[in-house]
């Protein structure tokens, strides 16, 4: 069921609510004051070696005569795209590095290597999400329009093709992420000019990144185009299906909870950060994993602080942890395998008729 009452569902009282969103704040302003020439160096490394490895992929995709040389550059440079999606356009994109007031660094100027405009997805996003998230009816996040992951959206007989839109929502993710923001646009259009040009903008978008990967550095490559082209294709379905498995992770295990439109009324900072922890989840991963991730298996920390640093969110995490476990509140964590398990047990559980469901929990 949709949660409707913070305080009541999780048995605080105002006093204590309160006293937590002062401990995150602490939190926050003890890592903003922190925050210095190592963080700077941090981003700046990671964009040079992104793009130093996209460069040497697609050198060896372009000039390996093996079959072998060609799955290693492909597979480098799927690694390379995720980076970019992940550590750089999500989280620079967030503000996360603003602070630095270096231009080529900021969310108002970094546009990502993906078909939809960053600047699109950062309202879909940093707002309908971020602010409003899992708020039934607001964020339209839950579920992305194509899959049922809450028994509070009413069952429609499409989603009994659950499991291949599933697939294809993974497939196809940046398409996903892009068409999201663009139906964002739409819906908060002042009016049919702004839509228009929103519009504009979206296929501009669409039209460059499509003869980027896909005419013009596959024609560069000249006899051997065909290798080029096939890589990309592979490199950006592996990072849509990375990307797809690091969200739904954070968002839909069992344990992520959903609110009812109810919560908003009144809501204090305290509630806020309530709903952030209540409806996120982290999984666990190494340093590697967790980067190659955007550090998005700190999904709980992210919701809390979304525009903190992503390179700081790991020791942000014990402390985030050591608050829910003061006042007895769940965190949401377990393994990669379990947390995965967990989301495609609810996706594809949800995918038939409720009754089905009441029956088998009475069987």
């Amino acid at each position: 069921m949709a949660i409707a009452d913070v305080s009541t569902y999780t048995h605080l009282s105002r006093h204590d609510i309160e006293a937590i969103a002062d401990e995150l704040d602490a939190i926050r302003r003890d890592v903003e004051e922190s925050l210095g020439e190592a963080d700077a160096n941090y981003i700046r490394r990671t964009i040079a070696f992104q793009r130093a490895l996209e460069v040497g992929a697609r050198l060896v995709i372009a000039g390996s005569r093996s079959k072998a040389g060609w799955v290693l550059g492909t597979a480098s440079l799927a690694f390379a795209k995720s980076i970019e999606n992940m550590e750089l356009g999500h989280n620079i994109s967030h503000g996360q590095w603003d602070w630095m007031n270096d231009p080529e660094i900021h969310s108002s100027n970094w546009e990502w290597d993906m078909v939809g405009p960053s600047a699109q997805w950062r309202y879909s996003h940093n707002y309908r999400h971020h602010i409003f998230s899992n708020v039934l009816g607001m964020d339209e996040d839950i579920g992305y329009r194509w899959l049922r992951v809450t028994t509070e959206q009413p069952w429609r007989r499409v989603y009994l093709s659950t499991p291949v839109r599933n697939l294809l929502l993974a497939a196809m993710f940046e398409w996903g992420i892009a068409l999201h923001g663009l139906r964002s646009e739409r819906d908060r259009g002042e009016t049919p000019a702004a839509v228009a040009a929103e519009k504009r903008k979206f296929l501009g978008k669409v039209a460059r990144q499509l003869s980027k990967d896909y005419v013009v550095l596959p024609a560069l490559s000249l006899r051997r185009w065909r290798r080029t082209l096939a890589a990309n294709l592979s490199a950006n379905l592996l990072r849509n299906v990375w990307v797809y498995v690091n969200i739904i992770c954070g968002h839909i295990p069992d344990g992520a909870e959903t609110f009812d439109p109810a919560v908003l009324e009144g809501e204090t900072k305290g509630d806020w950060y309530l709903r952030q922890m209540l409806g996120a989840a982290n999984f666990k991963a190494g340093p590697l994993l967790a980067f190659l991730g955007g550090h998005l298996c700190y999904q709980i920390e992210h919701h809390l602080f979304p525009d903190l640093p992503s390179n700081r969110l790991a020791q942000v995490s014990v402390r985030v942890r050591e608050l829910c476990e003061k006042y007895d509140l769940p965190y949401n964590t377990g393994s990669f395998p379990s947390q995965y398990f967990r989301t495609q047990r609810t996706i594809h559980k949800l995918a038939v008729p409720d009754g089905f469901l009441r029956a088998a929990d009475t069987a």
